[in-house]
């Protein structure tokens, strides 16, 4: 046998992983409580309640909250996927509830997406099955501004509610039996975004452009970048070990972010709430295979490999 076949023969994945945690082990990070995410949910919509206040009353200073109120508001995407989850809350009624709100704020219809997201956990990574891989990362200049400027990502938001309000939610990823109540929550979406804009003309008002609209506009390119260190350079095989990264970061990052930087403690384990996933990480940091000291770092060595490849 040689070193490479010993290498290969030698390489925990996954599942290795998992057996090898003891019962007890398992069983204690999987515990869930209500209370981690009240307090992380408090502060989180909190701060996004507080900052739309300033920049309402126009507080000295209001235009450099933007930028914050957007990172805020569109991170709540952490939210809404950590309560599809059901890990955010012990309470099945308290992710319901967070996950409906998230969804409302960032456009994104909950049910779709938990549909949607569970494929990807399904299939993590393996071409022709994953549903993120159908989505064109950046490999050049035009794209990486295309990427990052978040266009490409709502007007794929708004597609995806316009297309499940008449029915064409994608058979692939939505159960037959769930294909009414994907209608009905796009339909009802669009009901309420429509009375909320007509208000707004009606009334003349700008506050929800300010305090809503331009700071997600501004914030997605912040979400943009930690998405895709999630799994970009990763290979494309069923390990989730080895397709997927977990990225150091700062306390704020991993605040708005729920702890999901612990991305391959996530993949490898996705039962386990977000206030346990350090925990998990204690115990496998050893076994990971792809990490990066920070999303600054990935974004450059993302940039160099993609330029590198388009080159050749």
């Amino acid at each position: 046998m040689n070193t490479v076949e010993i290498e290969l023969d030698e390489k925990m994945d996954h599942k290795s992983f998992i057996n090898s945690l003891p019962s007890h082990t398992r069983r204690k990070l999987n515990q869930r409580s209500n209370k981690p995410g009240l307090i992380r949910l408090f502060f989180h919509w909190g701060l996004i309640i507080a900052f739309g206040v300033a920049i309402h009353l126009s507080v000295p200073g209001w235009p450099l909250l933007l930028i914050p109120q957007g990172i805020l508001i569109v991170f709540v995407f952490t939210v809404l996927h950590e309560a599809i989850h059901q890990s955010a809350f012990k309470s099945g009624w308290l992710n319901h509830a967070a996950a409906r709100v998230c969804g409302f704020l960032i456009f994104l219809p909950c049910t779709w997406f938990k549909y949607f997201h569970f494929a990807h956990h399904r299939f993590t990574q393996i071409p022709g099955e994953d549903p993120e891989l159908d989505y064109e990362k950046p490999n050049n200049t035009l794209s990486y501004v295309s990427y990052f400027s978040g266009i490409p990502t709502w007007l794929g938001h708004f597609k995806t509610l316009l297309e499940n309000s008449v029915g064409l939610a994608s058979p692939k990823l939505v159960p037959k039996n769930a294909e009414i109540f994907i209608v009905t929550e796009a339909r009802l979406l669009i009901l309420i975004y429509t009375l909320i804009l007509g208000g707004a003309i009606f009334n003349g008002s700008m506050s929800l452009f300010w305090c809503w609209i331009l700071p997600l506009l501004l914030g997605q390119p912040f979400l943009r970048g930690y998405l895709l260190a999630e799994h970009g350079l990763c290979p494309q095989v069923v390990n989730m070990l080895d397709n997927t990264r977990t990225t150091s970061t700062n306390t704020f990052v991993r605040f708005v972010s729920w702890n999901m930087s612990y991305h391959t403690e996530h993949h490898t384990l996705p039962s386990v709430p977000f206030h346990k996933l350090p925990d998990l990480h204690e115990l496998m940091q050893q076994e990971l295979i792809h990490t990066e000291p920070s999303y600054t770092a990935f974004i450059g060595k993302y940039h160099t490999r993609s330029t590198e490849n388009s080159a050749v």
